[in-house]
């Protein structure tokens, strides 16, 4: 459930009409709903078992006022960059409920993290986790530690967001990771903390999760076992969302967070939970204005004027996304059949191939529906277009919580060297 819907004829983002922001802001521009990020985080709290935590996943949405609605519910984050860690804590999130993945922490990354004081760092390889040592050590410190462990278990989703095999770059493959273990109690700068597993996003069958984390329960038993002292389990995030309203639904995250209890109950472990697009996507849509309808001799095109640099999934991934017109539309009008598509200068600026839509004309405004992750977060100028702008509503309020950059700040960014100077 979302809290996106028509009201009077118009596309309302709660008690604001998205014409009425289009006139005000401009188009194109992301619109999040606040009271969708606070339900789906109740939901998936409510889901899980009592006193984990749920560590929202940045990388999905990094807006400063996304960010601070969740903490404010209690949410803390996972991150994957220094820029990251400080927007957390910029939005209030404390660090010690602030966990630190990703496969290319800097030592001055490191460095940080452990100057705040963060609840944990997700090491991914043997490398890192020499070089966190070194870090440590050098600030007389002991970084707390879990293992990313790959257990080799296909997610079944798209090959670019699959992580968990061993195939990809995340993590230490499973057969090491008792060796790897053994090493980390080695070192001083180190105190291990608990395991670590991803298998990767837009997860839409539960079995892949149950596959890897009882594969990962039997590991912590068999390190505590060993001797080491494994008191948390972060078991990732990865729990899909629907994106076509005609397709099966994921599982409920009630289901999954049974499953999880069936497999870690009586372990006596603290769980960590990083959902990012279960949170976000389905809180947020991206409003664009049409600017030509174009008929050619095998299709006809709607041109809108937010392009493949304010939303790259379709492009990069094939995703699809909802369109619906702001205005609705009367019950049996027509619904011809087009290629939406944006103004940048490539074929695979394309939002919607073939979709059956009502007539649309110049000047009509539509939302790209479930944007609210992988949107904003992966928007670029090319083709020196400003990204576009991101809007947060509550209630009747809405705020401007991403100004647009106009052409002159983006080219303000730039330098021309002096040897070219006229």
């Amino acid at each position: 459930m979302n809290h996106f819907h028509y009201t009077d004829g118009v596309y309302s983002a709660e008690d604001v009409r998205l014409d009425q922001l289009a006139d005000e802001i401009g188009t194109p521009f992301y619109c999040y709903s606040a009271a969708t990020l606070e339900r789906h985080y109740r939901v998936f709290e409510k889901a899980v078992p009592k006193n984990s935590l749920i560590a929202f996943s940045v990388k999905a949405n990094g807006n400063l006022g996304v960010l601070k609605t969740l903490a404010k519910l209690g949410a803390g984050a996972d991150v994957v960059s220094g820029g990251e860690l400080k927007k957390a804590l910029a939005a209030g999130v404390t660090p010690e409920k602030i966990v630190f993945s990703g496969v290319g922490k800097t030592a001055e990354e490191m460095r940080l993290a452990l100057a705040v004081g963060i609840h944990q760092f997700n090491v991914e390889s043997e490398p890192e986790l020499e070089a966190l040592e070194r870090v440590a050590q050098g600030m007389n410190l002991r970084a707390p530690v879990t293992l990313r462990i790959n257990p080799d278990v296909d997610a079944k989703t798209h090959a670019k967001i699959t992580t968990g095999t061993s195939e990809t770059k995340f993590g230490i493959p499973f057969v090491h990771a008792r060796e790897a273990y053994k090493k980390a109690a080695a070192m001083k700068g180190i105190a291990i903390v608990g395991v670590d597993v991803h298998i990767g996003s837009q997860i839409t069958e539960l079995d892949p999760f149950e596959a890897a984390f009882t594969k990962v329960a039997g590991l912590v038993r068999e390190l505590r076992a060993d001797g080491h002292a494994i008191s948390r389990l972060d078991l990732g995030g990865g729990l899909g969302v629907p994106y076509a309203h005609d397709n099966q639904p994921p599982p409920d995250p009630v289901a999954y967070g049974a499953m999880v209890a069936k497999i870690t109950g009586g372990m006596d472990l603290s769980l960590i939970f990083e959902p990012g697009r279960l949170i976000a996507a389905n809180a947020g849509v991206l409003v664009s204005r049409v600017i030509y309808v174009k008929h050619g001799d095998a299709k006809d095109f709607v041109i809108l004027d937010a392009g493949m640099n304010d939303l790259i999934r379709p492009a990069l991934y094939d995703s699809h996304h909802e369109i619906v017109p702001i205005r609705e539309a009367a019950p049996g009008t027509p619904r011809p059949r087009y290629d939406v598509v944006g103004p940048v200068c490539e074929t695979s600026d394309l939002f919607a191939a073939g979709r059956a839509l009502p007539e649309l004309k110049s000047g009509d405004l539509v939302a790209i529906l479930s944007v609210g992750a992988y949107g904003a977060v992966m928007a670029s100028a090319y083709n020196a277009r400003p990204p576009a702008p991101e809007v947060l509503v509550h209630g009747a309020r809405w705020s401007i919580v991403r100004p647009r950059t106009d052409h002159d700040g983006l080219i303000a960014q730039e330098r021309i060297p002096d040897w070219l100077a006229d």
